[in-house]
This record gives C-alpha cells, sequence and structure tokens, in this order.
C-alpha cells in the first residue's frame, strides 16, 4: 500500500469529519421538518424551570425558520455532505480531479470566509478559515503530476 503524506491524511480527515457533521445536520433539519407540527406544540406546553436552556434554545431556533427553510437548508447539507465525502475519498486515492474539485469549492468559500471574520470574529469562524486555507495552500503546492 502506497504511504500517503501526514498533510494528505490530515485533509481526508477534515473532510470526513466535515461531510459527517453535515450529513447528521441534515438529518436533524429534515426530522425537525418532519415533526415541525409536534414541536410547535412541545414549544407551546414546554415548561422546564430554566434546566433544560439548550432545548428551548434549540426549539426556538427551529421554529424560527419556515418548513420550506427547514427543507431547503436540509436537502442542502445533505448534498454537501455527500461532495464533501466524495472528495474525501477521492483524496484519498489521490485522484486529480478530487484535488481540482477541492481546490475550486474551498477557494470559492475562502472570500466569503474573509467577509464573516470581518463582521465578527469568532473562534470557530477563525479555526475553519485557517483550516481551508490550509487546505487550499496544501493542495496547491502538492497538485500532482499528470501521469503519461
Amino acid at each position: 500500500m502506497k504511504k500517503r503524506s501526514f498533510g494528505l491524511i490530515a485533509i481526508v480527515c477534515y473532510k470526513a469529519f466535515t461531510a459527517s457533521l453535515l450529513m447528521l445536520t441534515s438529518i436533524a433539519l429534515l426530522f425537525a421538518l418532519k415533526n415541525y407540527q409536534y414541536l410547535q406544540g412541545f414549544s407551546d406546553d414546554y415548561v422546564l424551570e430554566s434546566k433544560a436552556r439548550i432545548i428551548d434554545w434549540l426549539v426556538e431556533k427551529i421554529l424560527n425558520f419556515n418548513p420550506k427553510t427547514l427543507a431547503f437548508s436540509g436537502i442542502g447539507a445533505g448534498i454537501y455532505s455527500i461532495v464533501t465525502a466524495i472528495e474525501a475519498i477521492g483524496l484519498w486515492y489521490e485522484k486529480r480531479w478530487a484535488h481540482i474539485l477541492v481546490l475550486v469549492l474551498v477557494g470559492i468559500s475562502i472570500p466569503p470566509e474573509i467577509y464573516e471574520l470581518i463582521r465578527g470574529l469568532s473562534p470557530i469562524k477563525l479555526i475553519v478559515f485557517l483550516a481551508n486555507v490550509g487546505v487550499f495552500w496544501y493542495l496547491l503546492r502538492n497538485f500532482p503530476k499528470h501521469k503519461h
């Protein structure tokens, strides 16, 4: 078996982790959509003397979205998780198309991430931005040579 560089393994793990989070998000959003009426009733009847603020916050956030937004977000997150998983698999097998796909998608995401950092700095935003810049730089620098 061919030995892969640490950088490539780290990027594949990062992409696999991201794909997993996106898939969980997609499932949660679509589950919330399917149970939207139940959540509305639950929100009206739910009283827990602030023992579970996270539940209050989560139900409030979900109910602030209209069902079409939940559906669009759930489907979008699901599709993006599949694309991200394909990127990870392609990078693992060191496919040239996967390098190109990741470079394009990460490159497209960097300007909006800079905008978000300017609007308000947070540790999560900064970590994601630095990780994406690192991925972009590494893949650009280690772009596979075309084999004849």
